[in-house]
């Protein structure tokens, strides 16, 4: 009996333990920071992105179920940098108080032209050194908010970051070998620049950093114009955005499909892009073959 009884208080203080070591209830603006968290925090985060798979950060409306997953969440993580433009509001309907972790804090930030105006570009973790800060900013905040787990979420981010960094190596070496004239594509809107600017690529897209702005007559023939002069001769298509402008500047460009990218949302878990490090391959292949 007595060593029953020992058993019973092992059981029992195990199951305390279990019971206070609750889960990071983890919430991410859109899928790419979602799954940067999930492969930071491991097993000691449950994680929800606001933004599914395939859906556009830029023209999300948020829902009630949105503003109580925010209420609930133990940790909030966003961008920044201008990106989320609807997240302000949601933050406050929801009543959340805590901090907002911002993962695209320490990045050198570049510049754009969006609309005539001087923006600065939102969409740094296109950029696979940036995405390893992105990854270090998102250990810190979860390190930060469950001190019991530090030590796992050091080493599983630590890691991962390290990942990240040979991702970055890999696509510098995969384009160097192509000659810098070839380095050209059209996309369906201004989501590559950090890409373009780490990996020596030019982009060209008919519409500035957001999905829901609208290309003018104007400049859809100028970039007609210059994808002939420059002997452009690729287009890419993007899983959220509608393809049919990119499609008709290529039917009058003479540009062909080279497949689709993943800029600014993973794919599900059935598509090639389900984590950042798979849409981040996938992406640099892509582009890479076509310019051979």
């Amino acid at each position: 009996m007595k060593r029953f009884g020992i058993m019973m208080s092992l059981v029992l203080v195990c199951a305390s333990q279990a019971a206070l070591a609750k889960n990071l209830n983890v919430v991410a603006s859109f899928t790419v920071l979602a799954d940067m968290a999930k492969q930071v925090g491991g097993e000691h985060v449950t994680v929800k992105s606001l933004v599914g798979p395939n859906g556009d950060p830029h023209s999300f409306e948020p829902s009630p179920q949105d503003s109580v997953a925010l209420s609930q969440a133990d940790v909030v993580i966003v961008s920044g940098l201008g990106m989320e433009g609807w997240m302000d509001r949601l933050v406050s309907a929801s009543g959340y108080k805590g901090k907002i972790i911002v993962a695209s804090a320490g990045i050198s930030t570049r510049s754009m032209t969006d609309d005539g105006k001087q923006i600065t570009d939102p969409h740094a973790w296109n950029s696979a050194e940036n995405g390893a800060v992105y990854a270090q900013n998102i250990m810190k905040a979860l390190m930060a908010a469950d001190p019991q787990d530090a030590q796992a979420i050091n080493e599983s981010g630590t890691e991962y970051i390290t990942r990240l960094k040979l991702l970055d190596s890999w696509a510098k070496t995969r384009f160097e070998s192509i000659p810098k004239s070839q380095r050209k594509v059209l996309t369906s809107h201004d989501a590559l620049g950090y890409f373009g600017q780490q990996y020596g690529v030019i982009f060209l897209a008919p519409v500035g950093f957001s999905t829901e702005a609208e290309a003018n007559a104007s400049d859809v023939a100028g970039l007609i114009k210059q994808l002939k002069n420059q002997h452009i001769k690729t287009y890419f298509i993007e899983n959220q955005t509608d393809p049919r402008l990119v499609k008709q500047i290529a039917a009058a460009s003479g540009a062909q499909p080279g497949g689709e990218l993943y800029p600014e949302a993973l794919s599900d878990a059935s598509g090639p892009a389900s984590t950042y490090e798979m849409a981040f391959k996938h992406n640099v292949e892509s582009i890479a073959n076509s310019m051979k």
